[in-house]
């Protein structure tokens, strides 16, 4: 069986590199690609840039993307990414620090799946992304793909 990835959309490498750790440590099996700002994740998903030769129809089984990201912001990620019709069944959750009510009310008034304020403390990292694993990898009955 092809097992999915998982788009990080992170630009601290602490948070990244907790992230897959957390993503480890809970056994997730689903290969990590790692970006470290917006523009990076849009060429990504739209096969732009660096990923020019990738299949932009393979897409990521999930996309947790920050919000505070240099270039292209994690708001005009997630915007970009619902309004397109390859993507916009794309399941993207936030995975951030922000507790700005503002940030919450967008995230959700532009699409976005699930929005998780990152936990400080480790191992309520760990759980929270085995939890966010459980969910959206194995529980959740994703969207048929956009033909």
């Amino acid at each position: 069986m092809n097992t999915k990835s998982i788009l990080l959309v992170e630009d601290n490498p602490s948070d990244a590199a907790l992230a897959k750790r957390a993503f480890d440590r809970n056994k997730l099996l689903n290969p990590i690609i790692h970006v470290e700002d917006g523009q990076e994740a849009l060429d990504f998903l739209f096969a732009g840039g660096q990923y020019a030769h990738r299949d932009m129809e393979d897409l990521p089984a999930l996309i947790l993307l920050d919000l505070k990201l240099p270039l292209v912001d994690g708001l005009e990620v997630l915007r970009r990414v619902r309004e397109n019709p390859i993507t916009r069944r794309t399941l993207v959750v936030i995975l951030t620090t922000s507790k700005e009510e503002q940030d919450v009310a967008a995230s959700y008034d532009l699409g976005v799946n699930s929005y998780i304020r990152k936990p400080v403390d480790f191992n309520q990292f760990v759980e929270a992304i085995k939890q966010l694993g459980v969910y959206w990898l194995l529980l959740n009955e994703t969207p048929p793909s956009v033909k």
